[in-house]
């Protein structure tokens, strides 16, 4: 392990996160928040500043990275960043518990919305414009954002994108990995300001409509109205919200694919088209599962649509107390927790690719049995996957499943009921954000205990990163010099 590199990189990163802080800085000064609001953010930034340049001011003999360190540096990172993110909640009295400020600063980062806050609306402008800005920030991923800004000095960087982008594999857009990262965010931020115009034509101030918009962005949800989007009462804003939430559920390389003309390309994404699939046939046994409820058929697909886009974007966005509704619901919404979006988009879950390789699995296996003298391959989009890809995916799946039974098993110490528990790790694992049961849109993870609200976090930093960059802390063969 080359500790070297591992330390240089993660000085960078307190470096980029203290320049981060410099919005949330002018926000406070913009609104002439109290110097205890503003001194919070100095603080920190002061504080990340000097063990940022410490740890980065002497470069390391060897700056090659390999797979090993570049997962190490993923999980490093994260954990880093969510607890100094958290330390300008407690310093400023929004958020006095670390435990409560360090939950709330995990979901932000791994873009999850599920929250402690019981009033929302009290918090200082600052510290809403930061609990948004961090879901922006993690949706593409903070080292994603770092390479895209700093100077390519370190070798085999691929290995830390690879750690950090979600889906089951990652390729470069353009020969120069900083000019992917630089093409991502690009694409990312343009999408997101057409989201604050959209929302500000829709009454929204410009500070709502950007913190609305970062949240959609990140798919993470974070309201800024103890109600949520239901506040607004406007069919416009779900309508906007909606759509902005399936658009930035989709694989990125498709949108860059058409910035070159290859439309073609798109429409023939197979992923693509399951995503959208799953979403109309949700919408419609949904629809037709709660259409009793409602008086309007326009305000039942309004409130459906809006939570299905929600829920398998993995956004939490709310207009409506899902945890009210059917069984048959529940279980679809559950599905779609598990679902997620696109692999290379800003959702989280297993990914509809994975569902989707492993569907073809299962039914290449059934139709071998029946066959078992016919050749049978997987192919997506139209190309057969190879052996190591198919392991690849049912090994991930196999670790998922163990993972998501443990969270519930410790859960269940504190909680007393399945649903609760079951949900909230479904929610939280998957960076969904609001589950079911004491943890349903309505209501918030305030209740549960230190213990929960930590391992929930742990658990959505491990979700964020699909598992095996948190794993691999815990090898000890990581950790041995290199010889």
């Amino acid at each position: 392990m080359n500790k070297g590199i591992i330390r240089y990189t993660l000085g960078r990163i307190m470096l980029v996160e203290a320049g981060l802080m410099i919005f949330p800085l002018f926000i406070g000064l913009i609104y002439r928040e109290s110097l205890k609001s503003i001194g919070s953010f100095l603080l920190v930034m002061i504080a990340l500043a000097v063990l940022g340049f410490a740890a980065g001011f002497k470069k390391p003999h060897s700056m090659h990275l390999y797979a090993k360190e570049g997962l190490a540096i993923a999980s490093l990172s994260w954990l880093v960043i969510s607890f100094f993110g958290c330390l300008p909640y407690v310093l400023s009295g929004d958020i006095p518990s670390l435990v409560d400020a360090f939950f709330e600063a995990s979901s932000g980062f791994t873009t999850t919305g599920a929250s402690i806050l019981t009033d929302v609306e009290a918090m200082n402008r600052s510290n809403l414009f930061w609990r948004s800005f961090t879901q922006l920030i993690g949706g593409m991923g903070v080292l994603v954002f770092a390479m895209a800004l700093l100077p390519n000095t370190t070798s085999g960087s691929v290995n830390i994108m690879k750690a950090e982008v979600p889906g089951p594999s990652f390729g470069k857009l353009v020969s120069k990995l900083r000019n992917t990262a630089r093409i991502l965010y690009l694409i990312y931020l343009i999408m997101t300001a057409v989201v604050i115009v959209l929302l500000m034509l829709g009454g929204m101030d410009w500070f709502d409509a950007s913190l609305h918009a970062f949240g959609a962005a990140g798919t993470g949800g974070f309201g800024v109205k103890n109600t949520s989007i239901a506040f607004y009462n406007s069919a416009y804003i779900d309508l906007v919200l909606s759509i902005s939430m399936i658009a930035f559920g989709v694989n990125f390389n498709l949108y860059y694919l058409i910035t070159v003309r290859q439309v073609k390309k798109v429409l023939k994404d197979e992923e693509l088209r399951w995503y959208l699939l799953i979403i109309l046939i949700a919408v419609v046994l949904i629809s037709i599962n709660i259409s009793g409820r409602y008086d309007s058929v326009l305000s039942l697909v309004r409130d459906v649509g809006f939570t299905v886009s929600s829920v398998i974007t993995t956004t939490g966005y709310s207009t409506a107390d899902f945890n009210t509704w059917p069984l048959f619901s529940h279980i679809i919404l559950l599905l779609l927790m598990f679902f997620g979006a696109c692999a290379g988009s800003t959702g989280g879950g297993l990914k509809i690719s994975r569902v989707m390789v492993l569907w073809k699995t299962a039914a290449a296996k059934v139709f071998k049995m029946k066959q078992p003298r016919q050749a049978v391959c997987v192919r997506v989009d139209g190309s057969a996957l190879g052996g190591d890809i198919l392991s690849l995916i049912s090994s991930y799946f196999l670790i998922y499943v163990f993972l998501f039974i443990v969270q519930v098993l410790l859960l269940s110490l504190d909680v007393p009921d399945f649903m609760t528990a079951f949900s909230a790790v479904a929610a939280t694992f998957n960076n969904i954000g609001p589950g079911l049961g004491r943890v349903g849109p309505a209501t918030n993870y305030a209740s549960l205990s230190g213990f929960s609200k930590f391992l929930l976090s742990i658990g959505m930093i491990t979700g964020r990163l699909e598992i095996y960059p948190v794993l691999i802390l815990f090898i000890p063969s990581t950790w041995r010099k290199l010889r």
